[in-house]
């Protein structure tokens, strides 16, 4: 008779329990079942697993007590595999890795995160963060999300779900001459230093979708991986950026900078999240996904619901 885990539930009810008939009972087995099973394992092994001395509590013997060591190690494993299990079953535990390619986003995404982790405790959640693309990072399986403002080709195997609309404004200091203005125009940057992210020009949305098209190339160019550098240096007259309007924070509301649409009906991007089909499925996805939009809508400033074209 090998060893198996019904011995060591075994052995952990009797030095529970201290006697063979409350084991039995809690075990849900006849006492004589539960007997022929210890004499079976103490036939296999050559070794008591109990010293019956009459008049006494029923007591382990070494080699009950090395089994009981065995149990007490392995049952809380096994038990706490089974529950994980369970919870994966129905969703309620998993893994959330999110890529996210500019430092704007932790503005909503922290938040956005905390009140997730009130309802879904059970999730390990873990930011990527930096400025690589975080797409390849979810197609390796590096990230469970990745966070996208501009979606390119469709990829199979892979899902986009828009989140949200955001405006991007352009940011001067409001010493700039071009502060006075009601609106910017792409040829309003040729004679500037524009400040931005250390990103592809395809990744920043003041260049894909306003200067470029424009032909409209900056006179120079300097980058900073830290928003706050950017407002200060825009504060500080060395240049001129366009971040999303919810980035820019108390640096406008103080008038440290000025900040102004882009084009005379404003620059909007929706900004995207991507997962795997399979991913995509999971209701904690699902449930984090919806979270984002109730939250950022709910709390942002230059935001909008997305909304089916």
């Amino acid at each position: 008779m090998p060893l198996e885990l019904r011995h060591l539930r075994t052995i952990e009810a009797i030095a529970q329990y201290g006697s063979l008939a409350a084991a039995a009972l809690r075990l849900h087995l006849t006492q004589s079942a539960l007997s022929h099973q210890l004499r079976g394992l103490e036939a296999e092994f050559g070794v008591a697993l109990l010293l019956r001395e009459r008049g006494a509590q029923l007591r382990l013997s070494p080699a009950g007590e090395r089994l009981l060591a065995l149990a007490r190690e392995v049952l809380p494993l096994l038990r706490q595999t089974q529950e994980e299990l369970r919870r994966l079953a129905v969703g309620n535990s998993g893994r959330l890795r999110i890529a996210v390619e500019c430092h704007t986003c932790f503005d909503w995404l922290t938040p956005a995160m905390d009140r997730f982790r009130e309802e879904w405790p059970a999730v390990e959640m873990d930011l990527l963060s930096g400025f690589q693309d975080p797409l390849p990072l979810l197609q390796s399986g590096q990230a469970d999300l990745a966070v996208l403002a501009a979606p390119e080709n469709a990829v199979a195997g892979i899902c986009i779900h828009p989140l949200f609309r955001y405006e991007v404004v352009g940011l001067v200091s409001p010493r700039h001459p071009l502060a006075e203005r009601n609106f910017l125009l792409p040829e309003d940057f040729l004679e500037e230093t524009l400040i931005s992210y250390p990103v592809e020009d395809r990744r920043l949305d003041l260049l894909r979708d306003f200067l470029l098209p424009a032909g409209v190339q900056p006179w120079r160019r300097r980058h900073a991986e830290l928003t706050v550098i950017i407002l200060q240096l825009v504060a500080s007259g060395q240049g001129v950026a366009a971040l999303p309007a919810w980035a820019v924070g108390s640096y406008g509301e103080k008038g440290y900078v000025r900040a102004l649409p882009l084009g005379s009906e404003g620059l909007w991007q929706t900004l995207h999240a991507a997962t795997t089909a399979a991913q995509a499925a999971l209701p904690h996805m699902q449930a984090f996904l919806a979270e984002v939009r109730r939250s950022v809508t709910a709390n942002l400033t230059g935001v909008q619901p997305w909304q089916e074209p």
